[in-house]
């Protein structure tokens, strides 16, 4: 049995120079069966860097690893590897992973999200609740670390970020618990906390919720809540 045979898991390091897609992370997974053995059969025949050996690549780097979590061998996306890591390739795994993310946008935000995708700027969605985005940013994904992950955060809080306080504290009601995780994320995001303090200020029932979430399920943003999150208007808003 070949030891790249072992793979479940390929860890890449992402190319940081040239022009590359907007949403492109620096560093993703991949851990789809039919992708890993696509790339298997690409792989390198004489790897310069096997085992252990630390990996330095300017142009970023792949890594196999094996199910309990050691590393099997390492190697650049150079040759036939190339295409199938860039970014910008439509056929390449970046692409795939992106339109996958795309596809599973909820119903009304399909399109936005394949012209993210894509690198576009599309508009605003217009007639699309905000706790339906809510609900978007909170979804579990099946494969959170993949080359999509970046855009999965961004482009949900780029359609909440403009939208009024009131407008959010209102949704927060009215949203699942999917859409809470979503809720509070967004809460605890710098688009949110940097705002000034007369658009921080939320009514009681919207701030209680997501304390009580971020209590019981997000605790790393709790402190940020507490401090950021100010009452209705008819209270002192106080220095944060």
């Amino acid at each position: 049995m070949k030891p790249t045979s072992r793979t479940v898991r390929i860890a890449v390091t992402a190319s940081r120079t040239g022009a590359g897609h907007p949403h492109h992370p620096d560093a993703y997974e991949v851990l789809d069966r039919d992708e890993i053995a696509e790339v298997l059969a690409l792989w390198p025949q004489r790897e310069a860097h096997d085992g252990f050996e630390c990996m330095c690549h300017g142009d970023g780097g792949l890594s196999l690893y094996e199910a309990g979590g050691q590393r099997i061998r390492s190697a650049a996306p150079a040759g036939p590897l190339r295409p199938l890591f860039d970014p910008l390739d439509p056929a390449g795994l970046p692409a795939r992973h992106r339109n996958r993310w795309a596809a599973a946008a909820p119903e009304g935000l399909r399109e936005y999200a394949a012209d993210l995708a894509g690198g576009g700027a599309p508009g605003p969605a217009h007639g699309v609740p905000p706790a339906v985005v809510f609900g978007w940013l909170g979804a579990v994904r099946e494969e959170p670390r993949d080359a999509a992950w970046l855009l999965a955060e961004r482009a949900p809080v780029r359609l909440l970020a403009g939208r009024p306080t009131e407008e959010l504290a209102w949704a927060v009601r009215e949203t699942d618990r999917t859409g809470l995780e979503g809720a509070v994320r967004f809460f605890a995001s710098e688009e949110f906390t940097t705002r000034h303090p007369k658009r921080r200020r939320v009514p009681d029932t919207a701030r209680d919720l997501l304390l009580r979430y971020a209590r019981s399920r997000r605790p790393e943003d709790l402190p940020v809540l507490e401090r950021r999150l100010l009452r209705t208007p008819e209270d002192r808003v106080r220095r944060s």
